[in-house]
């Protein structure tokens, strides 16, 4: 059974945490990912930064710009991941752009990551035809998931359309917005995650944009298996030098 698979049947309420790789130093994704775990995340969302994000917001673009700075590579977050995976067993995620997938080499980066660990993705920009067409078979092979987004503008036939391609969750975008952009949960993205319950879709949920804290996740767990939070965590992690204590701090704030 996958991880994510085993996840899913067996905890509710689940924090999914995104994380830039070789931020805010480059050496710091290790011990983060590791501080995460112990502090009690279910799963783990890491960043490959790039220099053109499109569903970013200015937090975790300004973290990849750093990262970028700092060195990050593609090859270096798989080395990265690889050290993780010595110590933690929980699904590990990479997010980022199809650009970087395309420049690695598609065929190449997704057997990679597959070998170091990771159990799946979550590429924003990827249009579900190419999905379909280039990555689909590949993927099922290596059984990996390919988690696709949704938001309040998608119609019902194209998120059961999703749904049916998606496989590890289905990333509810709470509203048309970039990431980190919005500090409380209104009622009509209320409305929208009780109508997208009402499809009855195959996919267990997760909602992210504007999760921040335990009262967004606590609204997020009410309506699906549980959030992703990004930004918020991302300046936690700026706000001091102590990496422990921010980690603590912030995941026993949230959960």
């Amino acid at each position: 059974m996958k991880r994510t698979e085993e996840l899913f049947r067996t905890k509710k309420n689940i924090l999914n945490i995104y994380v830039t790789a070789g931020f805010p130093k480059l050496n710091d994704t290790v011990p983060i990912v590791q501080e995460l775990v112990k502090n009690g995340v279910s799963m783990i969302e890491i960043g490959m930064p790039f220099s053109d994000p499109l569903a970013d917001g200015p937090t975790i673009q300004h973290s990849s710009e750093v990262a970028i700075e700092n060195g990050i590579t593609l090859a270096l977050i798989f080395k990265q991941i690889e050290e993780i995976r010595k110590t933690v067993t929980i699904p590990i995620l990479m997010m980022g752009y199809y650009n970087q997938i395309l420049q690695y080499g598609d065929k190449a980066f997704f057997e990679k990551a597959k070998a170091v660990g990771v159990d799946g993705f979550i590429i924003p920009d990827l249009p579900l035809a190419i999905y379909q067409e280039k990555y689909k078979q590949i993927l099922q092979h290596l059984d990996l998931d390919f988690i696709f987004l949704i938001t309040p503008q998608t119609t019902d036939d194209r998120i059961r359309l999703i749904d049916n391609e998606s496989s590890g969750f289905l990333y509810i975008v709470s509203s048309f917005a970039i990431t980190g952009s919005k500090s409380d949960i209104q009622q009509n993205q209320l409305d929208y995650f009780e109508h997208i319950n009402k499809l009855n879709l195959k996919n267990p949920k997760l909602i992210g944009f504007g999760i921040s804290n335990k009262k967004t996740f606590d609204t997020a767990c009410k309506h699906a298996e549980g959030a992703i939070i990004g930004s918020a965590f991302i300046k936690a992690l700026s706000k001091n030098n102590d990496l422990e204590g921010s980690v603590k701090a912030f995941v026993q704030s949230v959960i």
